[in-house]
């Protein structure tokens, strides 16, 4: 599965409530949205300008996307993470994906519904999340 991250200035900024830290709106889709359960590879790309990662987390049954609280330094709990791409030009956990990189992460999943997020301070807040549902 591939996943996009970016954001957009201000003069292109698109509706919605939660404008980022930087004047911005930032976004992470991911295609495809829904995957069979078992080994699943992520393919993340930063195509913003900013430095980017994504988080797999469980999504609580009944709770959307972009409902996690963020503490005062505006990140959401990584408890029960699964996984995560955010290492330039390479896998698993690093720093985070320059712009204009890569990084991946293999996972294996279990059906449900998942969200890949952006877990930089006040990028989740900005709109950095997507759900990914997997299926039996």
């Amino acid at each position: 599965m591939d996943v996009s991250l970016s954001e957009m200035g201000s003069g292109m900024m698109s509706p919605g409530p939660n404008p980022g830290s930087h004047g911005t709106r930032m976004r992470l889709t991911v295609t495809p949205s829904s995957v069979p359960a078992g080994k699943v590879s992520l393919r993340a790309y930063n195509a913003g300008v900013l430095a980017h990662e994504v988080v797999v987390l469980p999504l609580p049954a009944g709770q959307t996307p972009g409902r996690r609280v963020t503490g005062s330094d505006g990140r959401v709990s990584e408890t029960g993470s699964l996984g995560e791409a955010s290492r330039t030009c390479g896998a698993g956990a690093g720093n985070g994906i320059a712009p204009g990189s890569t990084s991946w992460t293999t996972l294996t999943l279990r059906p449900g519904r998942y969200e890949l997020l952006c877990n930089f301070p006040g990028h989740y807040a900005a709109g950095m999340y997507a759900e990914l549902d997997v299926t039996g």
